[in-house]
């Protein structure tokens, strides 16, 4: 069953086709460090973050830890689907970020 739905998130999901453009990226922070919107450094610490929490990996030089962009916008979308002990929350799944935020997120983070 996990297997059919990262196959489905796979197989469904956009990727950024052009290089990211700074508006992109500037995008991408605003969402990574803004509690109402993806509020990713509430869990981790990444360079230019405001809280820099520590629950969950350290996000730094982040396009060689996961340079495979679909498996990136995997772990955002549903990280439960690939790992059900994570606490990080399946953003895309449960609507919380757009695909469109996601990769912007990713667009920031392959920043860092």
């Amino acid at each position: 069953m996990k297997s059919l739905a990262i196959a489905l998130v796979l197989g469904f999901l956009p990727v950024a086709a052009l290089a990211a453009t700074k508006a992109d990226i500037e995008a991408g922070r605003k969402i990574a460090t803004t509690t109402s919107l993806g509020n990713c450094d509430a869990c981790h610490m990444f360079a230019g973050a405001d809280e820099a929490g520590n629950i969950g990996p350290e996000l730094k030089d982040v396009k060689t830890m996961i340079p495979d962009r679909k498996i990136f916008y995997a772990i955002i979308y549903d990280e439960p689907a690939r790992n059900p002990r994570t606490l990080m929350p399946p953003f895309g799944r449960n609507a919380i970020l757009t695909p469109k935020q996601i990769n912007d997120v990713i667009d920031f983070m392959y920043t860092k």
